[in-house]
């Protein structure tokens, strides 16, 4: 199968030009679906439609879940409700529910009544009460199960039968008259115990499974702890109701990563490189707005102290040690915190843990940076003590303000359900700008007094 490179766009562009149909489909048989797919992102919206009209349904649905949404959802502006609903027959049903979550009420509604498989319609249904961030809006229903009283015979017979209908065959889930999952049946059994009375003897017991309600970071977690390419997924009373695999949970990690560093950077909705400059610009712009709004805060704060500033202008030189030691200082703590929380080395209850420990690292960062800050002045400003010894104490109340509140409020706002990444981002910086300029002004003006 070959792989679609950029250097071969202006012959493909040129069969398209010539509607060749079967040259186009000559091209498209070589090419892998996610070739397919990265190859519509690189023409415009006529000519992937000229393409993806030349595909079986089968390869066009494949490649439907290849593309990025925006230019998903261009193509589904141009299918027909039928269209749709035959291609989803040839998708996983966690592939079909993501594809109609992503339609209109209305039209979601009209592609399922086309479904053709009921059985599949109802599934997807199903699937659909779930959130989407949870292990239940996550899984699919396609899966080998077997009763826990057959005999390997049956047993054999049933995986056949269901085998089938499957593209792909993990693991074997075993489960007993009341389709509660009981355990798991490697396909190592089928050699080495070919005439076992019943398969519960021989199946693995207690599973790591996920309950349905479960958040999705929650499960990658369990993914990579256990080391897993599929985990069952069950109700509160312990019933099969589907499984999540690993590729499954890998997409969404990525698009969550995504979202958390384009949060963390100022960016406050998930934009792409080839999105238009209006999206791209209305993503950046309230971070933007708010640092302005900071700004001309932090000149309002400096025009109160405007005396002491004249009286000793040294001070002025220090404002961005001050202001950009503590941003980068609530930065470092605010995303170690993010990360243990993400990778589930830190909890949500080790709140007052993990505070003493980041206020034991900020006293030895504070006591660093202000000692160097001090041991400079000293040097170059030999004759005046008083600012040296208000611009140490101040970086040192500025490290510890900003190593604080760079673990707070990641914390808080994980206990609140808001996403935590946004504390590592432009939230902390402007927070620390302002503060430690607050902290500077006060501590310096209150040295100054007392040292004359």
């Amino acid at each position: 199968m070959k792989e679609y490179t950029p250097e071969s766009l202006d012959s493909i562009r040129q069969i398209i030009a010539d509607k060749d149909h079967d040259k186009a489909r000559e091209i498209l048989a070589e090419l892998h679906p996610a070739d397919i797919a990265a190859l519509y992102q690189d023409l415009d919206l006529d000519e992937a439609e000229f393409l993806y009209r030349l595909l079986d349904s089968e390869k066009a649905a494949d490649v439907l879940m290849e593309l990025d949404e925006d230019d998903r959802a261009k193509l589904l502006e141009g299918m027909s409700s039928e269209s749709i609903a035959r291609q989803l027959e040839y998708l996983d049903t966690d592939d079909a529910v993501d594809l109609v979550q992503e339609l209109d009420k209305e039209d979601r509604e009209e592609v399922l009544s086309q479904i053709e498989d009921v059985e599949q319609a109802g599934d997807i249904i199903d699937l659909l009460q779930y959130d989407e961030d949870t292990a239940g809006g996550l899984m699919g229903t396609e899966m080998v199960v077997v009763n826990e009283n057959m005999s390997m015979p049956e047993c054999i017979k049933e995986m056949r039968a269901q085998a089938e209908e499957m593209d792909e065959i993990y693991y074997v889930y075993v489960v007993d008259d009341d389709y509660k999952l009981r355990g798991i049946f490697p396909l190592k059994k089928m050699i080495t115990h070919p005439s076992v009375s019943k398969i519960k003897h021989v199946m693995e017991t207690d599973p790591v499974s996920v309950k349905a309600d479960t958040p999705i970071d929650e499960v990658a977690i369990d993914f990579e702890k256990y080391d897993l390419v599929a985990m069952p997924v069950v109700d509160s009373i312990g019933r099969l109701l589907g499984r999540i695999t690993f590729d499954d949970v890998m997409d969404q990690v990525r698009e969550s990563s995504e979202r958390d560093y384009q949060l963390a950077s100022g960016i406050s909705s998930d934009v792409d490189a080839d999105d238009s400059i209006f999206a791209q610009t209305k993503a950046r712009i309230p971070w933007l707005l708010i640092g302005i709004a900071s700004g001309i805060l932090a000149s309002l704060i400096l025009g109160g102290f405007e005396d002491q500033l004249k009286a000793v202008t040294a001070l002025a030189l220090f404002i961005p040690i001050i202001g950009g030691t503590g941003g980068n200082v609530g930065v470092q703590a605010s995303a170690i915190v993010v990360q243990g929380l993400a990778n589930g080395s830190l909890e949500i209850g080790e709140f007052a843990r993990q505070l003493g420990k980041e206020i034991l690292i900020g006293l030895l960062n504070a006591t660093i940076l202000s000692a160097v800050i001090f041991a400079y002045n000293l040097i170059m400003l030999p004759d005046n003590f008083a600012v040296t010894i208000s611009v140490a104490a101040s970086l040192f109340s500025v490290v510890m303000f900003a190593s604080i509140l760079g673990t707070v409020v990641p914390l808080t706002l994980e206990k609140i359900h808001i996403n935590p990444a946004l504390a590592t981002g432009p939230f902390i910086q402007i927070s620390n700008d302002i503060v430690g300029l607050i902290i500077y002004v006060s501590v310096s003006g209150l040295f100054l007094k007392w040292l004359g």
